[in-house]
Formats: C-alpha cells, structure tokens, sequence
C-alpha cells in the first residue's frame, strides 16, 4: 500500500475526489475535504473504501496496529548484528507521562547514560501514532530489510560506526528478540529515582488487546546493573538521581526531553 499522510489525493465512490486533512493510522480514521466545502468528512479506512486518486484502494489492517515502533526497530537491530553491526545499540525509556515510550538508535561504545546522539536515530510512541515511520525515508510497514537500506541510505556514516564486534550484547539481545517479538518489546527506562533496579528486565507491550508477557523472566543487558552499584538492587543507595538516562555528551540533549 501507497503511504497516506495529510495532503494526499482521494477518491471516494460517493463524494468523489477530495484531499486528506489528517491521517490516525492507530485508529483506522481520517478526514478528507471534497471540493470547496469548508468543513472535512470524517472516514474509516476498513469500512468507507477509500482509493488513491489512480483507483488504488487504501486498506487499513484490522489487526491490532503497533502503537510503538520498538519491536520493528529490534528486528531490524538484530538483523544488523547478523551483518556484522553490532556496535549497534537501541535504548528505550518512558516518557514522564508513562503514556509513550521513546526510543534512541546509536552506535560506537556501549556507554548508556552518555549515547552519541545524530538526527534521526531517535522518536517516539506519541509520533508514532499517526505516521508510523521512523523518519530516514522508510515507508510505514516497512520489513527490517527494507528499513535497513533505509537507514543505510539517510546516514551512511552514523552506521559504519556500528561496523565492529560485541559479542556479549548481540548474544544478549538475540535471546531477548527471541523471547518477545512481535508483540512485546524491553524498556530500559527503570532509573526513577528512590525506586530499586526491577530484578528482570522490563517488558512493554506494542499493541492493545494482546495479553500481558508471561513469558521468561529476562535479564539486563551485560554490565548494565554494574553501572548503579550494587546498593541499588536493595535500594539503600540510589545513584541515579545523579546520573539520568538522558544525559548526552558535550551538553547536547534531545529535542524532546524536558
């Protein structure tokens, strides 16, 4: 299917041509304008048959959409670990509503609390929502293959600096793949202050009306407990009022952290 997005040119059976004014792709909804009415015509994808304007009609799945790209961003994570990348790190940590989690790609050393930070390689849930890409030039639903050439054709030089070995985290994140794709993924966004690390690595789920993980309990990336100390496991000493997971280097910070 053809992307959809605000602007695109429609075709409906019985209002003719008109023009998509906004798009949820979580629902299923959007509203088009026909003509010059002034006021838009809201529509449901799976039931109003909707085409492009060449007749192509525009289906909307009708099972649960992802409502987070984190499960897609792992698949294709794993898949460059295979190639060769893997000095490629996805890192993951909810928002301070707890509505929407948001997730950064980066690469190089594995330093967690201080991750190189390029355009691109970092979004979230909330924007998800309503364009579900990732924002190098992929198209929404797009396989973990075609993500790559994605990526691979927005920033050459951000991913050759994932070229290199790290056995112990693709060896990590390869089981954690295994254990919850499709539908779940992991956060690593634990670090409230006066709260004790979890024991297991938290799991979030990426679309509704799925049941809750029940699978394996799953642990930490390696070296991540070692980076709070031992105390904090029992909370008698809590490092991480100090250092925050959303520390960038050379005081950069992201656009949508407050």
């Amino acid at each position: 299917m053809k992307p959809i997005a605000p602007g695109t040119v429609i075709f409906h059976r019985h209002r003719g041509y008109g023009v998509l004014t906004a798009v949820n792709l979580l629902t299923g909804w959007v509203a088009a304008r026909f003509g010059d009415e002034s006021r838009t015509l809201d529509l449901n994808l799976s039931t109003d048959d909707v085409q492009h304007a060449d007749g192509e009609a525009i289906l909307f799945r009708r099972a649960a959409p992802e409502r987070m790209p984190h499960a897609r961003l792992m698949a294709m994570v794993r898949a460059l670990h295979r190639a060769g990348y893997q000095r490629l790190y996805l890192y993951s940590w909810p928002q301070p509503s707890g509505l929407h989690w948001r997730w950064q790609l980066f690469t190089g050393p594995r330093h967690w609390m201080q991750r190189p930070w390029r355009e691109g390689w970092y979004g979230s849930g909330a924007d998800y929502n309503f364009n579900p890409v990732m924002n190098w030039g992929d198209a929404p639903g797009a396989s973990s293959t075609d993500l790559v050439h994605a990526l691979a054709q927005f920033d050459p030089l951000g991913l050759a600096q994932a070229l290199g070995r790290d056995e112990d985290h693709t060896d990590w994140f390869a089981a954690v793949c295994d254990a919850l794709l499709p539908n779940y993924a992991y956060s690593l966004g634990a670090d409230q202050p006066g709260m004790a690390l979890p024991p297991h690595l938290p799991v979030i789920k990426v679309r509704q009306r799925i049941a809750d993980y029940a699978g394996p309990d799953l642990p930490w990336p390696p070296g991540w407990k070692h980076l709070w100390g031992a105390d904090t496991l029992s909370g008698q000493h809590d490092p991480r009022s100090v250092v925050r997971h959303d520390v960038i280097p050379m005081g950069m910070r992201l656009p949508f952290d407050c």
